[in-house]
């Protein structure tokens, strides 16, 4: 019925032979009462009943006594356990924040203190007063304020009315989805501060000012959430951080900035998801700067004013067009980043001995040209950019880039490739890097149609690639069924169109990125591609038109790989055959 006086006794002091006996102090804290084992009490020993351990239940006056909450040493706080060593919640907090232990100024107790040497019990009890006066707590004295007792409490339940707890929301508040839409109109703010969020997660964010949108916003996520197939953890986090951006709006009902969504991964919170449920409700007031701006911001910072204001034209030009004569298509980011970078060295160095692109004459074009080959090509398609972009705008008075001539640079076979580790892909026991090494090394897809690929491209052991029809070889039809396996088994409930997926886009509809591709064959995808093309254009013995078709090359692009074969070779070898066939005959 109780347990055992010690270890090595097996009788309790109540029933000792020739008892009963009294038992020993307890050799922890010295307390002469509710002894339970092993010389410690029952508030000092680690297995007696409490919070997390069994109760001795016993009937009558057979029972012994059982300690399960007693009041905590610093706050004197009744309704403590031992699962904090007899400690309030609040209180280990504040040892944890204030590790100083030495004799309170106002209350004369050796417990920890804060900066000003005062204790958690002797702040509180300033708090309290100056609550019910109505001032600040900084307005009275701290010793003022303990002079005539102090006020107990019970642990865990210092709050008071109107703060600490969230406001209880109806949850049968009915959800009226066209709240789901921007106010027209928007509340200044004389400064636009960062927020901080560390404040905010120890503090608690401010609850968002209409629970009615608030309902609808829970909803609204919720229904998003099941048809993209995500996890209760993803949709349970997008609902808090929506809910905190709610609370920190400084206007209500305004679209949430893009801006104010990003800062919330420092606090690891998800961001990338909550983007996609705004941009979906058609709240998302998309802020953020394009990388290709910041890029470009950072290239020119160190170039004259002139230049920069030049620049910054064309850029403006490249990148959207223009619609006004003359008028101009806007090219992409990739080409806009290479004739830049093709052209910036010979910009800096002109920079160091002019201010404007309009003191550029063609002798200075000529002698800032590399000699020859690629790097000569390259640069001057870079600057024939630039400056016809200002000729049209008249920034400068002439185009010194026009009427240079460049020869053609000597186009060079595609290098060859390691087959060993080309092998390993196709062999290997992850079915996503052997279907990608398969579709590169029996088709050869471009990169990015392998990032675009749609699962219904894929029907009746044909792969439908723009207005192309390939018919997959076995071995790419073995691989591509394993994968849909894994696949499937992996994200059953994903709603990403997308045939190659990963952790990351499967509660997304977003395509596969080349990165990922290079990184999951563990090798460059591009030289596969090219590698097979090759190969072919020696099997055809350069047929160009066969190339074309197979691969959907244009001319020009099959002309690189139909180049490296020795057609003069080739023709020997059929006039040899044609010689033989003829003898043959005879």
């Amino acid at each position: 019925m109780r347990p055992p006086a010690m270890r090595e006794v097996q009788f309790c002091f109540q029933c000792w032979p020739g008892g009963p006996v009294t038992p020993p102090p307890c050799r922890k804290c010295g307390s002469t009462q509710d002894y339970y084992t092993s010389g410690l009490c029952a508030r000092c020993h680690t297995h007696a009943p409490g919070e997390r351990s069994p109760v001795w239940r016993l009937p009558g006056p057979l029972a012994p006594p059982v300690v399960v909450v007693d009041s905590c040493p610093d706050c004197y706080a009744w309704g403590v356990t031992r699962t904090y060593g007899w400690l309030c919640s609040a209180c280990r907090s504040w040892r944890e924040t204030h590790r100083n232990a030495d004799v309170c100024c106002t209350c004369g107790r050796r417990v920890a203190l804060d900066e000003t040497g005062s204790c958690r019990l002797c702040r509180k009890t300033r708090s309290l007063l100056a609550h019910e006066l109505g001032q600040r707590t900084g307005a009275v004295d701290i010793a003022d304020a303990n002079r005539h007792g102090q006020q107990l409490f019970f642990a865990g339940m210092w709050h008071r009315e109107g703060h600490g707890t969230r406001p209880y929301i109806k949850k049968t508040i009915p959800t009226d989805m066209s709240l789901l839409r921007p106010v027209s109109y928007r509340q200044l703010v004389f400064w636009d501060l960062p927020r901080d969020l560390e404040s905010g997660l120890r503090n608690r964010f401010p609850p968002p000012p209409d629970p009615a949108r608030e309902a609808a916003w829970h909803q609204f996520v919720r229904e998003f959430a099941d048809e993209h197939g995500w996890g209760i953890n993803v949709t349970e986090r997008t609902q808090r951080v929506i809910r905190m951006l709610q609370g920190m709006q400084d206007t209500p009902g305004a679209a949430i900035r893009a801006s104010d969504v990003l800062p919330m991964s420092s606090i690891r919170h998800p961001v990338r998801p909550v983007l996609d449920v705004l941009a979906a409700a058609g709240m998302l007031a998309d802020d953020r700067v394009p990388a290709v701006e910041r890029w470009f911001t950072v290239q020119i910072s160190t170039l004259p004013e002139e230049m920069r204001h030049e620049l910054t034209v064309w850029f403006d030009v490249a990148r959207n067009g223009s619609a006004t004569p003359p008028r101009f298509r806007p090219r992409s980011e990739r080409t806009v980043r290479s004739q830049l970078s093709f052209a910036l060295p010979t910009v800096r160095c002109w920079a160091r001995e002019h201010a404007s692109l309009r003191e550029i004459s063609r002798d200075d074009v000529l002698a800032a040209l590399p000699p020859s080959g690629s790097p000569r090509s390259c640069t001057l398609q870079g600057l024939r950019s630039i400056f016809r972009v200002l000729k049209a705008r008249q920034l400068t008075f002439v185009n010194p880039a026009a009427r240079i001539s460049v020869p053609t640079p000597h186009l060079q076979a595609p290098p060859s490739i390691d087959l060993s580790a080309l092998r390993a892909a196709l062999d290997s026991q992850d079915p996503t890097c052997a279907a990608l090494a398969a579709l590169l090394a029996f088709h050869a897809i471009r990169i990015w149609q392998l990032c675009a690929l749609h699962l219904t491209d894929l029907r009746d052991g044909r792969l439908h690639v723009d207005d192309r029809v390939i018919p997959l070889a076995v071995p790419v039809r073995l691989r591509l069924t394993a994968y849909l396996t894994c696949r499937q088994r992996s994200w059953p409930n994903t709603a990403n169109p997308h045939l190659f997926i990963h952790y990351r886009n499967a509660t997304t509809t977003r395509p596969v990125t080349p990165w990922w591709i290079r990184k999951r064959l563990g090798m460059n995808a591009q030289s596969i591609r090219q590698d097979r093309i090759l190969d072919e254009a020696h099997a055809s013995s350069g047929d160009v038109r066969l190339i074309c078709d197979l691969f959907g090359l244009s001319v020009a692009g099959a002309y690189r790989y139909t180049a490296t074969v020795d057609h003069a070779a080739v023709g020997e070898i059929a006039t040899l055959n044609n010689v033989i066939k003829g003898v043959g005959d005879r």
